[in-house]
């Protein structure tokens, strides 16, 4: 959808409810396939130092696929998916084709539409592109469908994209027919309900017959199928053996579509010149996206353009339905009057109201049940208005996610006075817009004023120059579009090299989360060196990303500069650099090495990923030995205690250095600690209490959380799981209360006794939240998961899809523990005495 669901109807602060539009119906002018929101295109290489790191073609098909029959088994899976979106855009320019017949018929009448002229202009060159992939489609569809190794099709690619001739055509006259249909629909009612619902027919296994969709956003149908055309060849030859006889034909089509895309991003770049500036020169767009500002107190979402001298910050206007779109300017600040208020300066700006963690934790779990639902409709074949009120629900908490959860701020000063103040989530955009400007400022800029006429032509240009077009949440994804990937992505971080002099360093990494980038983790901070050697393992879940960036920083122990808001970063970025996330590189169980370049640092880095259905599994242990993975009741009988050992000692180092730690049992560990100390553990070696005094508390947390994870059955067991499922569902507050305590009694003595001793430590980590910011609802998030997800073959009859089980067994997994963490104490003693008044089969 277009900016939102409906932007002519949302103002973009939440005031107004969201009109849904059909789905499909989004204005996009231009490619803006960047993650970033920056206005360069995917296929152009970046001017800056932020570098994406390159995708090599060349020898994929024997070094990165050994297997070859499954190389082969991907490229069919690459190929099917491609042709079922093939099958959509031919539908989508079957649609654009449809009225063009009658339209031509009324034109030679005494009252015509449009003219001869306006159809020709409208839909130049549609008939051509329809036809070329018509034959394309029915020619590759036969060999998808009777697959085999053999099958070559390199051929098909080459002849499309030797063709792309038709689309240089359709590019250059893109803007003229877009502008002519505008005109058009303004001054002819009849053509404008025309282009307002074009039917589009739904792909062949679909309920869906047809959906609704604008002219304009059809138009920009074929601009986008080359960039995808070309991610798909990207794909396919690196899935590919080079011996294959389709590799030569893949890497000439990849060439030429990759060429092509360069000249026609050159052609349709929308920074092209809005108005002049005081000196007489052209002022172009160089930087658009959307920020959240805190506004008189409240979040607002805001879209901020950047020109060559001006920064404008604007948002969306109300308009009724069928009236062009403009923007509503907030305020503007020349460059030449801009500066960034460093943080002692800043004292008299707003206080950040931070959102707790569980809201927005409780949030993301509504948004994912509610994205299980949708599937499960689909799946059904669901009508398409319960579908449509889903989505509806659902970008409304995104976008409640999207303004609520940013809290680095990003100060904003104008000499002559006014301060404003942007929120982001990611560093490495702030980093971004703040270069961007101090590029711009290096130029001679005179300072001005903008007449209101001159504000007004400025404000009118930045509907159809903006390279943004969406808010970034995944409800304004197309179905076609990649989902992103669920689940844990374990990276390890390496060294870094190409510093000039000693300094002290650190790495921290983000991630695309629900459509904006967080960040995940952080190293250690490498003191006094050029050549970091980090070489620390983290585990970041992924919740539909699609990225991954990596921010080098120089630690800053300059006591002056440091705020005492503790969502300012005051320390410098060396370097920065971003790579995407390919399901089928990634998804391997081998750890994939690679390297980020940025400013003249390369950063070294492993990675592997684990899908969530996967991580969800507990595996059970065969042996006896050791306490991972061994049942509780194994390792209290052998050590002759009421709760095991490493549970013990655990919780009474946390308690001892740790309770009052920022984020504890939230913030990972480095993974390689844990692993240590799990080894200490399992051999019961005897300088484990050295080692946990020395041992960094984030790893001795990450530990315990380990040690329950990895149980072969749940604490809270199998046998009992659908019993507290049903029991945290009861409505009843006496039966509820009657039932969960039925179910502790239930319990065995080890798992009871233990389950016990982590509640009250939980709680008494929770009094301090103050100081730790972790909540009772924060730790049943972290918890609840860990002590009563069942094991996997318990698991396997209940099982759909890995969102699913995430959405809703999670949500009442992390209820169940909250119910008993809110719950007065409770001692064994007390509930063994009290006797039972109903049966006790569970």
């Amino acid at each position: 959808a277009d900016f939102n669901y409906g932007a002519d109807e949302y103002d973009a602060e939440g005031n107004e409810e969201p009109k849904v539009l059909p789905e499909g119906s989004e204005t996009m002018p231009y490619i803006d396939e960047s993650p970033t929101m920056s206005p360069q295109l995917s296929a152009r290489g970046q001017e800056s130092g932020d570098s994406v790191s390159p995708t090599p073609t060349d020898g994929l098909g024997t070094g990165g696929e050994r297997d070859a029959g499954k190389g082969l088994e991907m490229r069919k899976l690459v190929l099917s998916g491609f042709l079922a979106s093939e099958e959509i855009y031919i539908n989508q320019l079957e649609a654009l084709l449809l009225p063009m017949k009658p339209l031509k018929a009324t034109a030679t009448t005494s009252q015509p539409v449009l003219t001869l002229q306006q159809i020709e202009t409208i839909f130049y060159k549609i008939q051509d592109i329809y036809e070329i992939h018509k034959e394309f489609y029915d020619s590759l569809c036969p060999k998808v469908q009777q697959w085999d190794s053999n099958v070559t099709m390199g051929h098909l690619f080459q002849k499309l994209a030797s063709q792309l001739g038709v689309y240089k055509a359709f590019v250059d006259n893109y803007k003229i027919a877009l502008e002519t249909a505008e005109k058009c629909s303004q001054s002819n009612y009849q053509f404008q309900k025309i282009s307002e619902e074009l039917k589009v027919k739904g792909p062949k296994d679909s309920k869906e017959s047809h959906t609704s969709v604008t002219m304009e956003a059809l138009l920009y149908k074929p601009i986008d199928r080359v960039t995808r055309s070309t991610l798909v060849l990207h794909d396919l030859l690196k899935h590919t053996p080079a011996d294959h006889p389709d590799y030569p034909l893949l890497q000439d089509a990849l060439r030429i579509s990759q060429n092509f895309l360069s000249s026609i991003n050159e052609d349709i770049d929308p920074r092209r010149t809005a108005v002049t500036t005081p000196k007489g020169e052209t002022r172009q767009l160089v930087k658009d996206g959307f920020l959240v500002e805190l506004s008189e107190g409240s979040r607002k979402l805001r879209h901020v353009f950047l020109f060559t001298d001006v920064l404008l910050c604007a948002k969306l206007k109300k308009t009724a339905v069928g009236k062009h779109q403009q923007y509503d300017c907030k305020w503007y600040v020349p460059l030449a009057d801009l500066v960034f208020p460093s943080p002692e300066e800043s004292e008299h700006c707003p206080q950040v109201h931070v959102i707790p963690d569980h809201e927005l934790e409780d949030m993301k779990m509504k948004i994912s049940a509610i994205k299980s639902e949708v599937q499960k409709e689909k799946a059904n074949k669901g009508q398409s208005r319960a579908i449509e009120r889903l989505k509806k629900k659902m970008f409304e908490n995104e976008f409640w996610l999207l303004l609520n959860s940013p809290a680095i701020p990003f100060r904003i000063h104008n000499r002559n006075g006014k301060s404003y103040l942007f929120l982001l989530s990611s560093d490495y955009e702030r980093s971004e817009w703040r270069e961007a400007i101090q590029k711009l400022q290096k130029k001679d800029l005179q300072a001005f004023v903008l007449s209101s006429v001159e504000l007004q032509v400025l404000t009118g240009s930045c509907f159809k120059l903006r390279t943004v077009h969406n808010i970034p949440v995944t409800s304004n994804k197309d179905d076609d579009e990649s989902p992103g990937l669920y689940g844990f992505l374990h990276v390890i971080v390496h060294s870094a090299k190409g510093f000039t002099q000693s300094a002290n360093l650190y790495c921290t990494l983000e991630v695309d989360s629900f459509g904006y980038f967080v960040s995940k983790a952080k190293t250690r901070v490498f003191r006094d060196t050029t050549e970091p050697q980090w070489n620390e393992e983290f585990e970041i879940e992924l919740e539909g990303s699609q990225s991954l960036r990596i921010l080098c920083y120089e630690k800053c122990y300059d006591k002056t500069k440091l705020n005492k808001d503790n969502n300012e970063i005051v320390d410098k970025i060396m370097g920065k650099g971003q790579i995407q996330l390919d399901p089928q590189a990634v998804q391997t169980k081998n750890w994939h090495m690679d390297v980020i370049e940025m400013n003249g640092i390369k950063v070294e880095f492993s990675m592997k990923f684990t899908s969530r259905d996967m991580s969800l599994k507990r595996t059970p242990s065969k042996k006896q030995t050791g306490v991972f993975g061994v049942k509780i009741s194994v390792v209290t009988k052998r050590e002759r205690s009421k709760v095991p050992y490493i549970v013990r000692q655990c919780i009474e180092e946390v308690e001892k250095r740790g309770i009052e730690e920022v984020g504890i049992y939230r913030i990972s560990g480095v993974a390689t600690d844990i692993q240590a100390l799990k080894a200490v553990f399992d051999a019961n070696n005897k300088d484990i209490l050295v080692m946990l005094s020395d041992m960094d508390i984030n790893a001795i947390a990450g530990t315990l959380k380990l040690y329950f994870r990895e149980l072969p059955e749940p604490l809270l067991t199998d046998r009992l799981y659908p019993a507290f499922m049903e029991g945290i569902a009861l409505s009843d507050p006496a039966a509820k209360e009657n039932c969960m305590m039925h179910l502790l009694r239930s319990l065995p003595d080890p798992n009871l006794i233990t389950f016990l001793f982590l509640l009250e430590h939980l709680k008494r980590v929770a009094e301090k939240e103050p100081i730790n910011k972790m909540s009772l609802h924060n730790l049943a998030t972290v918890f609840g998961p860990t002590l009563l997800r069942p094991s996997e073959g318990e698991s396997k009859g209940h099982l759909t899809l890995a969102s699913d089980i995430w959405s809703h067994d999670v949500m009442a997994q992390v209820q169940v523990l909250l119910y008993y963490l809110q719950h007065p104490p409770i001692s064994f003693t007390e509930l063994k005495r009290n006797t039972l008044y109903f049966s006790t089969d569970v």
